[in-house]
């Protein structure tokens, strides 16, 4: 019975999600500029949350790869990133991909399986998957 318990905390606590929001794409004079809204609902706080994202372009072929921190992150806070994707058009990205959460720590703590805490979702015309 013990065991049962167990294995619904640790259920319970990947149910809850990191939300991660690509929610707008806008053009500036070097490139693109990405707004990502990010929804921390976990009862933890983030000092690092570095994403492995790829690009894609809209034809589906891998245009590059790059890393994007998106901590701080308070528990039960949502905020908005901004990163700038230089050389590459707005309207070139057809989606990214979360290829994995190469670093994720709460304090000095690294945690464990973040990637499975994140849901992902778009507004963007590019999609955001993982």
């Amino acid at each position: 019975m013990a065991f049962g318990s167990a294995g619904a905390i640790a259920q319970s606590e990947n149910a809850t999600p990191i939300a991660v929001e690509l929610n707008k794409l806008e053009a500036i004079d070097t490139g693109c500029r990405i707004y990502v809204v990010v929804n921390n609902q976990t009862e933890s706080e983030f000092d690092t949350l570095k994403l492995d994202l790829v690009l894609f372009k809209t034809d589906g072929i891998v245009d590059q790869r790059f890393f994007v921190d998106l901590a701080p992150l308070r528990m039960q806070k949502r905020i908005v990133k901004l990163f700038e994707l230089g050389n590459v058009k707005c309207d070139d990205i057809g989606s990214f991909l979360v290829n994995d959460v190469v670093e994720c720590r709460s304090g000095t703590e690294a945690v464990e399986n973040c990637l499975a805490k994140l849901d992902v979702t778009s507004r963007a015309s590019a999609k955001l998957s993982k």
